[in-house]
């Protein structure tokens, strides 16, 4: 078992006793509990560092062990590599150590270099000095970290101004935006914000597990609402929310917060705003400083890493922002209309009874059948309303719908003007000319069964008769009446011809 090490105490104490007290190697032992050898041993060194007591009185420990027993620094011939570069280029997606190692010695092929094991330890110990927060492996464009900072901004209306901060994770690459509240619209909208300020899209966004986003912040299966999904969807990316209770698990925002407090909020303290606009425009110059300032123990800024390692492997985004969205399960009634929000809208009629979802943007209505959009709608205000697409209706349905009050007269008239004045008189009866649609429908497809010279005939008849009536008109063609009774083109009265019913005024005297 080694000896246990002196503490510099009680070296100090030994070189006090000898140097200042002037005391035999045997006394000093004897006082201390120690050996003679010991005694010359640090007595030695003292000399060989040229100290004497009074300079060896006003060091502290630690300088007094750097100046006694650190080793003495040989010069070395290895190339020394550039860490800093090294720990950034790691955040690449498939780079090495072994790969770097390589670089090196490619580079470096006429001097002398580390070998692997050289240069992985000599890494490792230069990432210890790094910070905490450091240690974590964040590849180029993998991670968008987001949070709302805990100071607030007052405004002259009363309110405040919540800070919305996002970080990206391989760069720090840090984005700041001030929005009224923090609901679920303020989130998706500053998250959007924040993707146009990057230029990109990150495979993944980390946020914490607010309920404004998170449905169910369960630590295995965590799961965001409908709406958060859409966002997702819509820009190609995924919401990985942190651990409840796990701050570690987004620390790269967390640091990013602290920085945002410091440089920009405090410097932002002793200013009044009226509005949250000009909240932000107070934040865009500083927020372009902050990502301009060097790193302390890196190579570049927040904004050369960025351009250097997230920006290139982003994914591009969409040619539309996000427009908010909220989703409704409805049911297809028998009309093939869905309602939302009082009004109701069309969906393929094949549709009837089964259970659909719309989704509600400011300006469309889109309903969605296992995953499928189906339809899609203007959003309308009016209550009570309907928004019907023609290739939604029954064949039958459509047909009616093409139906026009001229197109029924046209018709009519091609077969003859005394059809053409029935049509237009039984449209005329009605307070509503739809309500004589299946009667007009009716009188014209008399023509099928007894010609258009009978129906014309029969039209004639009816209009002597003042009988508008589909039923007359059939009943006319039934009896054959327009075949036996002679119409005079000048009649303006029928006639009925003599029989043996017919009393006469002498009857009555």
């Amino acid at each position: 078992m080694p000896a246990q090490r002196m503490t510099m105490r009680k070296i100090k104490d030994v070189l006090r006793l000898k140097l200042q007290a002037r005391l035999s190697h045997e006394h000093i032992a004897t006082a201390l509990h120690i050996s003679k050898g010991v005694v010359a041993k640090y007595t030695g060194l003292a000399n060989a560092a040229g100290l004497d007591w009074a300079s060896i009185r006003d060091l502290d420990e630690t300088q007094l062990e750097h100046r006694l027993l650190s080793k003495p620094v040989k010069r070395s011939d290895y190339v020394l590599p550039d860490y800093g570069r090294i720990h950034q280029e790691l955040q690449r997606k498939g780079v090495t150590l072994m790969l770097l190692w390589d670089e090196y010695q490619t580079e470096y092929a006429d001097r002398q270099t580390y070998r692997y094991t050289q240069f992985c330890n000599h890494y490792r110990a230069f990432v210890k000095q790094l910070k905490r927060s450091m240690r974590q492996t964040h590849r180029a464009g993998e991670k968008l970290f987001i949070d709302y900072a805990g100071p607030t901004i007052a405004v002259a209306d009363g309110g405040r101004a919540h800070i919305f901060v996002a970080a990206m994770g391989a760069s720090s690459y840090t984005f700041a935006w001030a929005t009224e509240r923090e609901t679920m619209a303020d989130w998706l909208d500053a998250t959007g914000r924040a993707l146009k300020f990057l230029g990109g899209v990150p495979q993944l966004i980390v946020p914490d597990n607010p309920r404004a986003l998170i449905a169910n912040p369960d630590r295995y299966e965590p799961r965001s609402n409908e709406t958060v999904q859409d966002f997702a969807r819509h820009y190609g990316t995924s919401i990985l929310p942190a651990r409840p209770y796990h701050p570690q698990d987004k620390s790269k925002v967390e640091s990013a917060v602290q920085v945002v407090e410091r440089w920009i909020l405090a410097r932002l303290r002793h200013q009044r705003f009226s509005s949250l606009l000009q909240v932000n425009e107070a934040i865009s110059p500083l927020l372009e400083q902050l990502n301009q300032r060097p790193f302390q123990k890196l190579p570049g800024c927040r904004a050369s890493a960025f351009a250097a390692l997230d920006a290139p492997a982003l994914q591009p985004l969409p040619a539309q922002p996000y427009e908010l969205a909220h989703f409704k399960t409805v049911k297809v009634h028998i009309d093939y209309h869905v309602e939302v929000q009082g009004h109701r809208y069309s969906v393929p009629q094949a549709l009837v009874g089964q259970t659909v979802e719309a989704r509600v943007t400011k300006h469309t209505v889109e309903v969605l059948h296992r995953g499928q959009r189906v339809a899609s709608h203007l959003r309308s205000s009016q209550r009570g309303g309907f928004t019907t697409v023609a290739a939604h209706m029954p064949a039958a349905h459509r047909a009616h719908m093409e139906w026009t009050p001229q197109r029924l007269i046209h018709w009519a008239q091609d077969i003859g003007p005394a059809t053409g004045l029935t049509v237009t008189r039984i449209l005329e009866q009605n307070k509503h000319p739809e309500q004589g649609y299946r009667t007009c429908l009716g009188l014209l497809s008399l023509a099928k069964r007894y010609g258009k010279d009978r129906l014309e005939a029969a039209c004639t008849l009816a209009l002597q008769l003042g009988a508008y009536r589909y039923r007359h008109v059939r009943d006319i063609l039934v009896n054959n009446q327009d075949r036996t009774t002679a119409v005079s083109a000048g009649a303006t009265q029928w006639v009925s011809p003599a029989h043996e019913h017919v009393r006469g005024p002498n009857y009555y005297q």
